[in-house]
């Protein structure tokens, strides 16, 4: 029983011993990971002229990509797919057009960022327009009182390719003259038409893309830069009612992301470009809204105000004044032409 109990004895304490060993040693390890960043990013800053610095530059290549598909995204659709309408236009042969702004807060990150420290600050803050064009057609009028009524939705987007700095679209965009194209293809039921004592209930689901838009130049002088296409699919959902020539609806969707990038990072010792990353990045974010128009004959004004849920994405950079997992805050105007 002695030899028993020192024998125990002296093993507790090593046990003790080679218990906080591992613990250390897979602290050590996650701590390795953690510092890692970006998988894509670990490659970079080994060579000769590697170095924290090239890594940090790499992983806010990375993380800017996916930062900038949901506000891409925003922009490209907002809220309701159909500003302001409040019900079926009225069966085959009768179209509505708008004219529509989307708008949303965007903050161009610092691209001359040197790798020093996780924190990029702001190059540009802006209240960013979308503009463009909606159109409806009315394919069946529905049964009485509107009900299962069915339209037909497509959109252009407009971009400018030189509205703002840092940002340009791919040579090979649709275009018309410097105009280059996004477009858009959905379609909307009314489940129920709008009653004396009730509103209308509209979904609705919508297919927009656009082309690639870069931003950043490490050619002029920038330390990393992203390129990206998008598409979106958003399913919408709202009700809305007329009061006279007042039309209000109420809204919420979800809209699913995806998008393929190429992120490219200069070495902060050479300034020579490293191979490419190729990134692909899907998203998908929630988002609610409310439209009011005034209807002048048929010529309606029209406004919206929303906001889109934000989600943490585990970003290893932090980008000032741009944080995914807040919510974001967006706001359209539009003119509908009806025939």
């Amino acid at each position: 029983m002695m030899v028993s109990f020192r024998f125990a004895a002296w093993s507790i304490p090593r046990l003790h011993r080679q218990v906080a060993g591992m613990l250390a040693a897979s602290g050590l390890a996650a701590a390795s990971l953690a510092a890692q960043g970006n998988a894509q990013c670990d490659a970079l800053g080994s060579g000769l002229f590697g170095g924290a610095q090239e890594r940090n530059i790499c992983n806010a290549g990375v993380d800017g990509a996916s930062v900038f598909v949901p506000v891409g995204g925003l922009l490209v659709a907002g809220g309701n797919p159909f500003l302001g309408a409040t019900g079926g236009l009225g069966g085959f042969g009768h179209l509505g057009v708008t004219l529509r702004v989307n708008a949303t807060r965007v903050v161009i990150p610092d691209f001359n960022y040197n790798g020093t420290g996780n924190v990029v600050g702001a190059r540009q803050t802006l209240y960013a327009p979308a503009p463009l064009i909606e159109a409806g057609f009315g394919v069946f009028r529905g049964l009485r009182g509107g009900n299962l009524a069915l339209d037909l939705l497509g959109s252009a987007q407009l971009l400018p390719t030189n509205l703002i700095d840092d940002v340009h679209v791919d040579v090979n965009a649709r275009r018309i003259g410097s105009i280059a194209l996004g477009l858009g293809i959905g379609g909307r039921l009314t489940l129920l038409g709008e009653g004396r004592a009730w509103p209308a209930v509209i979904v609705s689901v919508m297919r927009r893309s656009l082309p690639r838009i870069g931003v950043g130049s490490i050619f002029n002088g920038d330390s990393y830069q992203f390129a990206s296409d998008l598409a979106g699919v958003g399913y919408r959902a709202v009700v809305a009612k007329r009061f006279g020539r007042l039309h209000v609806s109420a809204g919420a969707g979800w809209t699913g992301y995806s998008a393929t990038a190429d992120i490219f990072v200069a070495n902060p010792v050479s300034g020579l470009a490293e191979p490419a990353i190729h990134l692909d990045i899907k998203d998908s974010r929630a988002l609610g809204f409310i439209d009011g128009g005034l209807a002048l004959r048929s010529v309606y004004l029209i406004a919206e105000a929303g906001v889109q849920r934000g989600k943490d994405l585990g970003l290893v950079t932090t980008f000032t004044g741009n944080d995914p997992a807040a919510n974001r805050f967006f706001a359209s105007a539009g003119l509908r032409f009806g025939f």
